[in-house]
């Protein structure tokens, strides 16, 4: 049987500005347990951000794929400092030659060029590559 709290992320996963109270409806829980839960997911680091669903086929948002490669130890800083730019849309952690995948979105080139910037200026950022995505095949 799936827990409380799973049912509630797929939940917020379909509809992140949902109501507490329309949380508990769908759950069948009282108001007061279904705000337990939620405050216990976000004090848990489970839930990071609640954010907005943009329509991909924006063809003025410029997307790309960037691999940053990380000095050993300050793994944890640089991604908490990263996944706060503006114009990161994911972030993840990864094996191989590169520490960190971040997909970006931003409002033009322009904007693009100050995002890059930001991120290889972040204390113990060595290297990064970067690929505009262009098309959706």
């Amino acid at each position: 049987m799936e827990s409380l709290d799973g049912k509630l992320i797929d939940l917020l996963k379909h509809d992140a500005r949902a109501s507490v109270t329309e949380l508990a409806a769908r759950l069948g829980t009282s108001r007061a347990t279904t705000k337990a839960h939620l405050d216990n997911l976000i004090q848990s680091g489970r839930i990071r951000r609640f954010t907005i669903d943009m329509d991909t086929q924006d063809p003025n948002i410029v997307r790309a794929v960037m691999l940053i490669e990380i000095e050993g130890p300050l793994v944890r800083k640089v991604s908490h400092t990263i996944r706060r730019l503006r114009g990161i849309a994911d972030l993840y952690s990864t094996s191989g030659d590169w520490d960190l995948v971040a997909m970006t979105e931003t409002r033009d080139l322009a904007d693009f060029d100050r995002l890059l910037r930001e991120v290889r200026e972040v204390k113990g950022v060595t290297n990064s590559r970067t690929q505009i995505l262009l098309a959706r095949e």
